[in-house]
């Protein structure tokens, strides 16, 4: 399979994203905060700080596959199920917008959602 195929670009966006969403908190140590001041206190207790360790390493995981063009259905799959407990446990409550008529809502989470369901099922090229 080709790294610069015609889904390219669509999969560079997304590893993009997936990268700015992982990095700044792996770095500046928020994820721990995550894990120990949200996971921990939703019902994850003891697990919490473990369980925002693995999103995070889970999504440069991801960025990678994206960018490498390999194992991405592996990688939606993990990454599809973050996303829905993403949305259930902290986005739902905010609405659908993410800006504009809203503030931290689903949109996002559904767009990114979609676009890995059509990486992971491409429709097949004509031979």
């Amino acid at each position: 399979m080709k790294i610069f195929n015609h889904h390219f670009l669509l999969r560079f966006a997304m590893a993009v994203i997936f990268l700015a969403h992982s990095l700044p908190s792996i770095f500046t140590g928020s994820v721990n905060q995550f894990g120990t001041e949200y996971l921990d206190k939703v019902g994850f207790a003891p697990l919490g700080l473990y369980l925002a360790w693995l999103v995070k390493l889970s999504h440069l995981v991801a960025a990678a596959c994206l960018l490498l063009n390999r194992y991405l259905r592996p990688a939606g799959v993990v990454t599809i199920t973050i996303l829905i407990f993403g949305i259930f446990m902290i986005h739902l409550r905010d609405g659908w917008f993410v800006v504009g008529g809203g503030r931290n809502g689903v949109e996002f989470n559904f767009l990114l959602i979609f676009a890995w369901l059509s990486l992971m099922f491409p429709r097949p090229e004509k031979a």
